[in-house]
């Protein structure tokens, strides 16, 4: 990018010597580089600018041109939506360069905006320079941003009734009580959801920390209605809900009180010692699994009768009852929990969700939820205390694989 002949040199011949003839000659030589090199800069910065202080504003549509163009089609909007620049020498039918001011950047050089299909149905010449410019993303992570903070922002109004009454984590003390989400504190996982043990607070509290998956666009519904139906339970054969951390970038996590004495399942179904020195089904005397499905009785008979709204668990199972150190069972994991409206008053579910060998056959079949399908998931779990064996068991005989199919064949 340099200057029309004669702008900036003089050709006329001085009436001085040779040597004065030579040493104007590399004094213009060294003014004609200067001046190269300025302007370079000039121009740089003049397109930076432009890029950065003015681009966005040309392309952030007003609420007026996103109504009338509603009904367009998206492929439509998908190509005009990558935006060109134009740095054109003389521009479409303008002044050409040889008659621009060569002071002037500004003059020398057309800067227009232009979608490509526009680009496409242009005649340019031979020194049109294009830029293109795409600010789909750009335009995309700004509103997933506000999308982002207004579900947070919901979010908070939702839980405001019972937030006070739960402790709030920050990212930082979730990070620090999972030592950085380990593996080695994994004590299990759903469809959606990893729970970790942890440690909190100035005493070192053991907890259970459930992260949901921040990618799942139902994480925000779902972390609301646990939150709102776990905390206001209390009972002896419940799991407590202890608090909750929101962070925007890293997701929700409900944090509940720590259990020390494993899953039933681990109890019933586990040869083996597992994590925790926890052992099978040996280790599970008869005393003991009529303690468990009595206090599993109690607390679905206080879900049921004894709150001011009817929760359905929707997915009572030995992998949700967890053991203290003195084998008292505790209900847990109210990740599918729902509110009805009465007892025995059933409601129509659109989506199935559950575990496989605990869903009554009106819920499996017909999508119907009342207290009668934790009823059925608990005659389940009694079967499995009295026989020892897994609801569904493909290895068994013909006729043997489903458990409660085998016992009313049996009886």
């Amino acid at each position: 990018m340099g200057f029309l002949e004669g702008s900036c040199l003089n050709t006329e011949e001085p009436p001085n010597s040779s040597t004065s003839d030579a040493l104007s000659t590399a004094t213009f030589r060294a003014k004609d580089q200067y001046f190269e090199h300025h302007y370079e800069r000039k121009m740089k910065a003049f397109l930076s600018k432009m890029f950065w202080q003015f681009g966005l504003t040309c392309f952030v549509p007003n609420e007026s041109d996103e109504t009338s163009k509603g009904s367009t089609k998206k492929n439509a909007d998908l190509e005009h939506n990558k935006a060109w620049l134009l740095a054109e020498s003389g521009g479409c039918g303008g002044a050409e360069l040889t008659n621009a001011d060569p002071q002037s950047v500004h003059s020398s050089f057309r800067f227009s905006l232009c979608s490509q299909v526009e680009l496409e149905s242009m005649n340019m010449n031979s020194s049109a320079t294009v830029l293109m410019v795409n600010l789909d993303n750009g335009l995309n992570e700004t509103r997933a941003k506000e999308l982002k903070w207004r579900r947070i922002q919901s979010l908070e109004r939702s839980i405001s009734p019972v937030a006070n009454s739960l402790v709030r984590f920050s990212y930082s003390e979730i990070l620090a009580a999972t030592n950085n989400f380990s593996k080695g504190r994994v004590l299990g996982r759903g469809a959606l959801s990893f729970v970790f043990r942890g440690k909190v607070g100035f005493l070192r509290t053991a907890v259970a920390i459930k992260r949901l998956d921040k990618e799942d666009k139902e994480a925000s519904k779902a972390f609301c209605r646990e939150l709102m139906i776990a905390s206001s339970l209390y009972h002896s054969n419940i799991v407590p809900l202890v608090g909750f951390c929101i962070d925007p970038d890293e997701g929700l996590f409900l944090v509940y009180r720590y259990v020390s004495g494993g899953s039933l399942e681990r109890h019933l179904h586990d040869k083996k010692k597992g994590k925790g020195g926890v052992k099978g089904s040996s280790g599970l005397p008869w005393s003991v699994r009529y303690k468990v499905a009595l206090g599993i009785a109690q607390a679905i008979a206080y879900l049921h009768n004894g709150t001011e709204r009817c929760v359905v668990h929707r997915d009572i199972k030995p992998s949700n009852i967890l053991l203290s150190s003195k084998k008292v069972p505790k209900l847990c994991d109210f990740g599918l929990a729902t509110w009805t409206s009465a007892p025995s008053v059933p409601f129509l579910c659109k989506t199935v969700k559950g575990t496989f060998g605990y869903l009554a056959p009106e819920y499996f079949q017909h999508g119907k939820i009342s207290d009668k399908t934790d009823v059925y998931a608990f005659g389940v779990v009694l079967l499995e205390l009295i026989s020892g064996r897994k609801p569904i068991e493909a290895r068994k005989p013909l006729g043997e694989e489903n458990l409660v199919l085998w016992q009313g064949h049996s009886y």
